[in-house]
């Protein structure tokens, strides 16, 4: 591992990146339109399309057959093609480079795809040729899993997303609120192929057969064969090829008549994932399982012989508590947050995991001879899945369910490690060469305080600057603003481009930097990108899916303004956040900044909302921020009296032609100016009049659809930007 992170730091791609030659890659970006020829390994319904994945893939130029590893392909959604897996197909459509996260804490999907090989989707995919070859027994493995699906479909009714993302692996069936609810209740591992239920088949299967009279050799080669089957048809995660290696060695020993060592085969485990896909090291799935066996391993019972009890509730305890310590970084770094409850709820879910399995695997067997038989074999796992729902609903209920850190640096990381499996050395040392029952309370103690200071040297986090982020949300506008103090101001948060924009960018950029309170959500008025997140955000505030807060929804304070600010602010006061209503004059304090209101006038009905929306100010020391938000020439021109030098401008109406007019720009004279739009948006932005008039005023200008989210720092007195694509700064 050490010498793969030292390969990755030299800039080899390795880990991280395109492997593909330099050449290769350059050729793919100026010739996108391209045939390929492949392997079908499986294939998916997605919402628009038919997704297909093949494996050992050859880009077709000329006569050439260049290797460029796996690629997904996205043909129509009514594309009748009897796809077979092994069999090999040549494809024609636009290569795309899988795309990198734009924001702090996005979902990384390159990183995602890299551990399966593909670093290209092929899009507009037709298929040209066929090859009437194809693999009967992987074909058997994908209709089996077909069938499998089907009747967990037609026997689990709600739950059968459920079942298939257990048995399967499969979550495209699997209901979002569902996964967010057992996410925030510390128990969406058992929504996953775990280790876990590896072992709880393997060594079940393994057990049986050795009460059936088989030898060791038999039982062992019987059920290392069914287990590896299942790996392959589950899609070969990285907890379960974990697992199954693990197994392979315990199993192995007990032939050999050898002892099994549990370090070794873990550290054996390791090596032979990273040797095939060494982007796996920086997957959160192997960080994670990989983590949470060495916390059972080795903290588990460093724990408990401190404690020193022999009680079966108090060693359970321990040993999720110490699944919880070892993970928590990894945790944090990837997610921004860890669930508080899910120590105690695992307590009462980890022993029952296996009955809810068993059922499952029953159901499967017994469905394909009788339907009706299998769903009663269903009935017990089906009760505790709903005590499950039942127990997730209490725990999103509660305010401190989950504890939104931040994710911490590399620096930390280390620290918290150090301090954590170092300190537990010291006490266990202690306890045992301490004759006094003093000693003993001594190393406890010892043991707890480096507890709670690794806790909080890895949720550290120095706030001694004003930071503002636009995000990039598309075409729309999300901006966060961060204020010395620990106070937080958002800025609308809405897109026209993109789904979800709250689920997959503000949140995620929110728990990435620690912020679990929003002091204040400033809407600059109602068009759909720029309150579509909000809306989502209230949403999920509404059904507990979130323990963000948000304590002040402001809007602007219209006459008469259309149906959706009413529904807006109804649906604020119904998850307990205050209403206000913000004209031109009104100045809002937050610790030594001030947001100063310059628009809409007290008279303004709402009835043009780009022109009647909210301008602020935001000042800080000599620093001052404006934030325009759609306002074209005819508002700014009004505002002009009221305005005067300003160090940084949020471009009105993403660019537009009708904003940012030179009269304004003289006025204002900012040094740097950010444009918020999608680069594939259907208005023209920014149009090509307002950035030349920028180009030309010597503003920099920076723009969220070629650099990602764009911070700004300030002291009060200079400043500097930093660009998340690119890692500019300046």
């Amino acid at each position: 591992m050490l010498c793969l992170c030292i390969l990755d730091l030299a800039g080899i791609p390795v880990i991280r990146g395109n492997p593909l030659p330099r050449e290769v890659r350059e050729y793919i970006e100026s010739h996108p339109s391209a045939v390929i020829c492949g392997e079908v390994q499986r294939c998916q319904d997605t919402e628009y399309s038919l997704s297909v994945y093949l494996k050992q893939v050859f880009l077709l130029c000329q006569s050439e057959r260049i290797p460029i590893r796996n690629i997904r392909v996205f043909l129509e959604k009514n594309a009748k093609e009897n796809l077979k897996t092994g069999m090999v197909i040549q494809v024609g459509g636009e290569l795309e480079r899988v795309s990198a996260p734009r924001n702090p804490g996005e979902f990384d999907s390159q990183q995602y795809y890299a551990c399966q090989g593909i670093y290209y989707f092929l899009k507009n995919g037709i298929i040209q040729k066929k090859g009437r070859n194809y693999s009967k027994y992987g074909q058997f493995l994908t209709e089996l899993r077909g069938r499998i699906g089907e009747i967990l479909l037609e026997t689990a009714g709600e739950d059968a997303g459920i079942y298939q993302a257990m048995l399967l692996g499969e979550k495209s069936g699997l209901d979002e609120e569902v996964r967010l609810r057992y996410q925030m209740a510390g128990m969406v591992h058992i929504l996953a192929i775990s280790g876990l239920h590896i072992s709880v088949l393997g060594m079940g299967l393994f057990s049986l057969l050795k009460k059936l009279s088989f030898g060791n050799g038999w039982a062992g080669f019987l059920s290392l064969s069914v287990i590896l089957q299942y790996g392959m048809l589950t899609g070969s995660s990285v907890s379960a090829m974990r697992a199954v290696c693990m197994f392979v060695l315990a199993v192995g020993a007990r032939i050999l008549g050898r002892s099994y060592d549990f370090l070794t085969a873990l550290a054996v485990s390791a090596i032979l994932l990273l040797l095939d896909t060494p982007a796996y090291l920086y997957s959160s799935s192997f960080l994670l399982s990989f983590g949470a066996v060495t916390g059972l391993g080795i903290v588990a019972p460093a724990l408990n012989r401190l404690v020193g009890s022999e009680r079966a509730w108090v060693k359970t305890l321990l040993s999720s508590f110490a699944v919880q310590l070892t993970t928590l970084p990894v945790l944090l770094r990837m997610y921004g947050e860890v669930s508080v409850l899910g120590i105690v709820l695992n307590l009462a879910v980890l022993p029952t995991v296996s009955v809810v399995l068993i059922c499952g695997l029953c159901c499967v067997a017994v469905g394909f001879m009788s339907i009706s038989a299998a769903g009663i074999c269903l009935i017990p796992g089906k009760i505790l899945l709903m005590l499950y729902e039942k127990l997730c609903v209490l725990a999103g209920a509660v305010p401190f369910c989950t504890w939104i850190g931040g994710a911490p640096e590399i620096w930390q990381c280390v620290v918290y490690y150090v301090l954590l499996f170092g300190g537990i050395q010291i006490a266990l040392f202690l306890k045992e060469k301490g004759a006094y029952r003093v000693w003993r309370v001594l190393s406890r103690g010892i043991c707890v305080a480096v507890v709670c200071v690794s806790i909080f040297i890895l949720g550290f986090r120095q706030k001694n600057l004003i930071s503002i982020t636009c995000l990039d949300i598309g075409q729309g506008d999300g901006i966060v603003i961060q204020l010395p103090g620990g106070k937080t101001v958002m800025v609308d948060g809405g897109s026209s481009s993109k789904k979800k924009v709250a689920s997959y960018q503000i949140l995620p950029y929110l728990k990435n930097q620690g912020i679990s309170v929003v002091d204040a959500m400033l809407i600059s008025h109602t068009d759909l990108d720029h309150i579509s997140g909000v809306q989502e955000l209230l949403t999920l505030k509404e059904k507990h899916l979130t323990t963000l807060r948000i304590k002040n929804l402001l809007l602007p304070d219209w006459k008469a303004p259309e149906e959706v600010y009413y529904e807006l602010e109804e649906q604020a006061k119904r998850c307990g956040i205050s209403v206000l209503r913000l004209h031109q004059g009104q100045k809002l304090r937050f610790g030594d900044g001030s947001l100063e209101i310059l628009s809409p006038e007290t008279s303004a009905k709402g009835t043009d909302v780009n022109e009647e929306g909210i301008v602020m100010e935001l000042r800080y020391g000599k620093f001052r921020g404006l934030f325009t938000g759609d306002i074209g020439a005819e508002t700014e021109k009004k505002l002009l009296p009221k305005l005067d030098d300003v160090n940084f401008l949020k471009v009105g109406h993403h660019g537009s032609r009708y904003s940012t007019c030179q009269e304004f720009l003289d006025k204002i004279k900012p040094e740097l100016a950010v444009i918020s739009c999608s680069e594939s948006n259907t208005y023209g932005h920014p149009s090509p009049e307002t950035t030349a008039r920028l180009e030309e005023n010597g503003i920099r200008t920076e723009y969220t659809m070629k650099n990602g989210a764009i911070t700004v720092y300030t002291d009060g007195h200079s400043i500097r930007m930093k660009t998340f694509c690119n890692e500019k700064t300046a």
